[in-house]
């Protein structure tokens, strides 16, 4: 796994968000993007962070950043977890997980005694330019959008 560091351009991509639209990273241009990288919707943990991202949009707002949020799931499980969870931000499929490879996010994993390869919990936040600003690994799901927030008002 060889994750992508600050500085680096992000190569072009596309994925379909919950609507099944193609979201580019070219469209994106001119905005800061936080990609955050999540392993399944509507579980626990995927659910907290999604709920304290949800709450701080106008902050985020603020700072001319727009959230995608990006795991395995299958487009159609996407609206499900946006309309239950009321946010306000897009859900991107990468059911291939060929964008969390480039991305350096999939790879081996343990949870409850066993291994399995999976998306690991990390966000990156692009600069208007589509290279990487910064990237965000040290927060728990309840405590993401603080430390993005943190980042973001010491800039």
């Amino acid at each position: 796994m060889q994750m992508l560091q600050v500085g680096e351009q992000v190569a072009e991509f596309s994925l379909a968000d919950e609507n099944n639209h193609q979201v580019s990273l070219s469209q994106l241009r001119g905005k800061k993007v936080l990609l955050y990288f999540y392993p399944k919707a509507m579980t626990p943990g995927c659910t907290i962070q999604a709920q304290g991202l949800r709450d701080s949009k106008t902050e985020l707002d603020k700072h001319n950043v727009v959230v995608f949020g990006i795991s395995p799931d299958a487009v159609k499980r996407l609206p499900k977890f946006i309309e239950k969870q009321q946010l306000n931000f897009s859900l991107l499929s990468d059911e291939d997980h060929s964008i969390a490879d480039t991305f350096g996010v999939w790879g081996p994993k343990k949870f409850m005694g066993r291994e399995f390869d999976g998306i690991h919990r990390i966000s990156f936040l692009l600069d208007e330019n589509g290279k990487v600003a910064q990237v965000f690994d040290k927060f728990t799901t309840k405590n993401h959008h603080e430390v993005v927030l943190d980042y973001l008002n010491s800039k």
